[in-house]
This record gives C-alpha cells, sequence and structure tokens, in this order.
C-alpha cells in the first residue's frame, strides 16, 4: 500500500492552514454548526478586508 498523498510540510500554505483550524476545532470540541457558523463570520471579515485593501 502507497501513500499518494504529499506530507503536509509539502503542501500548499492554505492545506496548512485548513489542517490547522480543524485540529484547533476538533480538540477543543467544537460543534460542527458552530464551526460553520463561526466560519462564515471569518469569511465575511476576511472579504471585508480585502475590499477595503482593494479601495
Amino acid at each position: 500500500m502507497s501513500n499518494t498523498h504529499p506530507p503536509l510540510e509539502q503542501a500548499p500554505e492554505e492545506i496548512k492552514l485548513a489542517v490547522d483550524l480543524i485540529y484547533l476545532l476538533e480538540s477543543n470540541d467544537i460543534a460542527p454548526e458552530i464551526a460553520l457558523a463561526a466560519l462564515k463570520i471569518v469569511q465575511q471579515d476576511i472579504e471585508h478586508r480585502l475590499q477595503t485593501q482593494k479601495a
């Protein structure tokens, strides 16, 4: 059985961050619906910051 997935160290930065966020949520026993609601807020905040940077 061969491992077809590259090591995390070689993964793109967004994959590394996603893995870290998943670990943070799971290790703190955050309910999935709470995590999704929080991630929507984070997404809105980041999108707002990107828009203000372009202005």
